[in-house]
């Protein structure tokens, strides 16, 4: 078992990931709308992603002895200037769940709460994926400009994007 704070802390977590998964699922509605397939499968595939790790964190607290709450979530942005914009504030939104997963890790090293470090290991490696993942894209799309050919282009190559499932607890 597990204190009743790191209990509450990782459904918190849950929270903010089903959040997650519920923006890219917005923002991959926002590009189907505007007819980049590819920039919305990526989204797509975001999405799932993060519903994956929102049922790990699910299956973790179980696992611990715990009861996963689902807390309220918030309804996504749905709107966005351009490409540029979505992918500025899916960087800016990783970054926050970083920080968030990093707060996690300090609050079980207080706690000594070696079990849920290392479980956060893992998310800590995906955080650092991710980030580096979304500033390739949005790199790219900064050398484009977001407009023209180029934009074409890449959205063809997102559009070969596939959801790989993760390995839970269960």
């Amino acid at each position: 078992m597990f204190t009743k704070k790191m209990e509450a802390d990782l459904n918190d977590q849950i929270v903010r990931e089903m959040f997650s998964s519920n923006l890219y699922l917005s923002m991959s509605s926002y590009f189907e709308s505007i007819n980049l397939r590819g920039f919305a499968n990526w989204m797509r595939i975001q999405a799932e992603e993060e519903f994956a790790h929102t049922m790990k964190f699910y299956e973790y607290i179980l696992e611990r002895g715990g009861r996963s709450i689902i807390g309220q979530i918030n309804a996504p942005k749905n709107q966005w200037d351009d490409v540029l914009d979505v992918y500025g504030e899916v960087l800016a939104h990783e970054r926050e769940v970083t920080e968030s997963i990093n707060n996690l890790v300090r609050i079980a090293r207080e706690e000594g709460d070696y079990a849920t470090e290392n479980f956060l290991q893992w998310f800590v490696a995906e955080q650092v994926e991710e980030e580096a993942n979304v500033s390739d894209v949005l790199e790219q799309l900064k050398m484009i400009d977001g407009k023209g050919a180029g934009l074409f282009i890449l959205d063809r190559e997102l559009k070969q994007r596939v959801f790989v499932p993760i390995a839970t607890t269960k």
